[in-house]
Parts: C-alpha cells; sequence; structure tokens
C-alpha cells in the first residue's frame, strides 16, 4: 500500500503564508489522471495545457519579426528561432514544476515569497505585460479581419470584443473545451503553413543549413537587432503564469511518485507542443525568405507579406491560407490571455473577479488605445502599436523569468521536486541572457 507524500519540515518554511486556495477554481483537479494505466493513456490525460502554452509563441506579436527576418536576410536567422524555442522549452518545463510541486501558480508563489509592496508592483508589471499581449492579438485578429473580409481596422478591433462570449462558453463546459479549441485552432494554422510551405517552394538545404548559428548574426548590426526582436518577443511572461496554474487542472496522486510522474508527463506535453511553435515560427521565416528574400523585397509589416504572397507565389490561396493562419492566431492567443489575466490577478492579489468582468477589464484595456491610434493613424499606426507592445513585453519578462528560477532552485520551497542542478544553472544563464538581451533591444527600440 503506497503511503502519502509527506513534505519534509523545511519545504513550507520556505514561503511566507501556507499553500493558498488554487488558481481557477472551478477547474482546479477537475481532469482525472488514470492510477493504473498505460505510458500513453497518462500521457493523454495531460495533453492540453502545453499547446494553451504554445500559443503564445506563435501569437501575432511574432509574425513582424519572423517575416523581417526572412525577407532581409534569408534563412540565417533560422537558428535564433531554434535557440529561443529551447529557452522557452526549458523556462516551461520550470513553471509546469512550480505548479505540480508546490500547488502554487507563479502569481501566488511571488505573493508568498515577497513582502507586499514588491508582490503589488510586479503584480502592476504583469498586468501591463498581459494587456500589451492582449493588444497585439487584438491588431493581429483585427487586421487579419480586414485582409480577409475588408472589414475596416477600427471595426475589426471592436469586433474581437465579442470573443468574450466563446471564452465564457467554453468556460462553463469544462477545461478540455477550451483545450480542444485551442489545439484545433494550432492544427489550422500548421496545416495552413504547410501548404504555404508547399507553395514557396523553398531551397531546403539552405534552410537546415540556416538552423546552425553563424558569426554574422552577431557581427552584422541590422541583423543583430532582428535577431534580438525575435529573442525578446518569444517567451511570453503571461506564459509562465499561465503553466504554473493549468497543469493543475490534472488530479494525479499527491504523493512524491505522483507529482514526479506529474512533471514527466506535464513536460512531454509543453515540450512538444512547442516543437510545433517552433515549426510555425521557422515557417513564417522561411516563407518570407522563399517568397520575398529571392525577389529581393524586404517585408516588415503584416499586410505587405498578405498583399505580396499571392502574386509572388502565383496562387491566390497563397495570400488566404496567410490570411486564415493569422486570424487563427490571435483568435486562439485571446482564449489564453482570459485565463492569464484571472490567474494573476487571482493569483497576487486574492481578489476573485467573475471571468466575465475580468475578461471586459483587460479587453477594454487593450480595445481603448487600439482603437484611439488607429482611428488617428490608420494602418501604419497599428503596426507602429503592435512593436511598441512587444517592446512593453520584453521590458516585463525578467520579472516573470527570475523569480521563476529563483523559486524552482529552491529546495527549501520546492523539497524533493527542486531542479536538478544542471536545469537550474542553464536556467540562470537563460534568465541572465534574456536580461540582457532584452535591456539592449529596449535601448536600441527607444534611442534607435
Amino acid at each position: 500500500m503506497e503511503v502519502a507524500y509527506k513534505k519534509p519540515e523545511n519545504e513550507q518554511g520556505g514561503w511566507r503564508r501556507d499553500s493558498p486556495m488554487p488558481s481557477l477554481p472551478e477547474v482546479h483537479q477537475s481532469l482525472l489522471v488514470p492510477k493504473n494505466a498505460s505510458f500513453f493513456r497518462k500521457l493523454l490525460a495531460f495533453v492540453g495545457p502545453g499547446y494553451l502554452v504554445a500559443v503564445g509563441y506563435m501569437d501575432p506579436g511574432n509574425w513582424a519579426t519572423d517575416l523581417a527576418g526572412g525577407s532581409q536576410f534569408g534563412y540565417t536567422l533560422l537558428s535564433v528561432i531554434l535557440i529561443s524555442n529551447l529557452m522557452a522549452i526549458l523556462l516551461q518545463a520550470l513553471s509546469g514544476r512550480l505548479g505540480i510541486a508546490t500547488g502554487r501558480d507563479l502569481a501566488q508563489a511571488c505573493r508568498d515569497h515577497y513582502s507586499k509592496p514588491v508582490s503589488f508592483g510586479l503584480w502592476i508589471l504583469c498586468e501591463l505585460a498581459i494587456a500589451a499581449c492582449d493588444l497585439a492579438e487584438v491588431i493581429g485578429a483585427a487586421i487579419a479581419l480586414n485582409l480577409l473580409f475588408g472589414i475596416p481596422l477600427i471595426y475589426g478591433v471592436i469586433f474581437t470584443a465579442l470573443d468574450v462570449l466563446l471564452v465564457l462558453l467554453l468556460q462553463k463546459k469544462g477545461f478540455r473545451y477550451i483545450e480542444a479549441m485551442v489545439i484545433s485552432l494550432i492544427a489550422l494554422i500548421t496545416v495552413c503553413f504547410v501548404f504555404e510551405l508547399i507553395f514557396s517552394r523553398p531551397d531546403f538545404q539552405a534552410v537546415a543549413a540556416g538552423f546552425i548559428p553563424t558569426a554574422q548574426i552577431v557581427t552584422n548590426p541590422a541583423m543583430l537587432y532582428i535577431a534580438l526582436g525575435i529573442l525578446g518577443a518569444t517567451v511570453m511572461p503571461h506564459n509562465l503564469y499561465l503553466h504554473s496554474s493549468i497543469v493543475q487542472t490534472r488530479k494525479f496522486e499527491q504523493t512524491l511518485e505522483g507529482k514526479r510522474s506529474a512533471i514527466k508527463f506535464a513536460t512531454i506535453d509543453s515540450t512538444v507542443a512547442l516543437m510545433l511553435a517552433l515549426f510555425v515560427n521557422a515557417a513564417i521565416l522561411i516563407l518570407s525568405a522563399a517568397a520575398f528574400h529571392s525577389a529581393g523585397q524586404e517585408v516588415a509589416e503584416i499586410q505587405d507579406a498578405y498583399k505580396l504572397l499571392g502574386p509572388m507565389l502565383g496562387t491566390g490561396a497563397a495570400s488566404i491560407l496567410f490570411g486564415v493562419a493569422l486570424l487563427a492566431s490571435g483568435q486562439n492567443s485571446t482564449l489564453t490571455g482570459t485565463l492569464a489575466g484571472q490567474i494573476v490577478m487571482e493569483g497576487f492579489l486574492n481578489i476573485r473577479l467573475t471571468p466575465w468582468l475580468r475578461r471586459l477589464i483587460t479587453r477594454l484595456i487593450a480595445i481603448v488605445p487600439a482603437v484611439i491610434v488607429i482611428g488617428i493613424y490608420g494602418e501604419s499606426g497599428a503596426t507602429d502599436l503592435l512593436v511598441l507592445s512587444q517592446v512593453i513585453l520584453s521590458l516585463q519578462l525578467s520579472f516573470a523569468v527570475i523569480p521563476l528560477v529563483k523559486f524552482t532552485s529552491d529546495r527549501k520551497k520546492m523539497g524533493a521536486l527542486v531542479a536538478p542542478r544542471w536545469m537550474s544553472v542553464l536556467s540562470w544563464i537563460v534568465a541572465i541572457i534574456i536580461a540582457g538581451l532584452n535591456a539592449y533591444l529596449l535601448y536600441g527600440t527607444i534611442f534607435g
């Protein structure tokens, strides 16, 4: 008979407060993981949270940097996308580990470790990041509606607010419905880009060479700046909060071995999902390189890419598939943004709002500046706003990454489930690199 896992005395002593009420209580441990099932059956039970996280790595905010990188420098920056994705896989694995080992999401862990003023400051920064990310998704979805159906941008932005109804409907039906919706849209995006790659006929030998880093990336200032943009916009801070919470929707055995098994399956789930995100981001850059770089055409805006793809590849389907993938990307990201906002507010402040009210607040923060800027400056203003949102995300990133690495490296907080030494060392290196690169990117953006 298995004895229930008892936390070591020093494990709980690592936190300022006792275990908090779980975030997203309406779905906490709502999906049962079969106890004596096969490896595949258990893995299937854990599939889902990783795909919700992967959405943030293929949102409209990443598209502009991938398009610019491919059109200007061909396949060279594929290595940067690969390195960024490997960093993301490591950090999301830590995020899932934190949630499973401690029963806390990252927001609750910050609240239970830092003083009230520090915790409040982290909450403000995180809310800004979520609003910035939501802004990118609003604009991306509005651009897609404009390109596909001719809906003016300002109306498209307002129309995206209606997705709050879809989110509420799915939440009422159960968490599996949200996961199924997200996975379906990711599948649609993936299929669209498979066809795009077929249409564009890239040089696969050059593609393979592009995944190998070269010194040129560092020595060429223009290439370095876009590379930093790709790195800086890849890891989404709200995803770290999101993942640490939604892994707790699985009801697994609360024993040491049960938690170890859960960490293993959750890590497999997020790693596989993020490899799909790697494919999508790489496909955008490959498509841009094959269609635009080979023709000497530099493209930085999503609208230009849509208009030029059809004529350059000789089929109108290329543009339509690009627009459909963009719309699916924007819509998918808004679903996960809602959950992240709810988790962050509940975790940092211990305030629980009804989902529709939380969603409405986040949406208004994103929609109001988008409507004002687009109304005054038009499409060019929308693109500038998209860039600004990525800068805000870059600025906030280290304030999520450093606490995550700090907590998961601390045996007092994690007990027997503390991250292995190699993982902690590698995570600190990644945290320092991200902080340095984002500081450089921010400096370059402000001072040109």
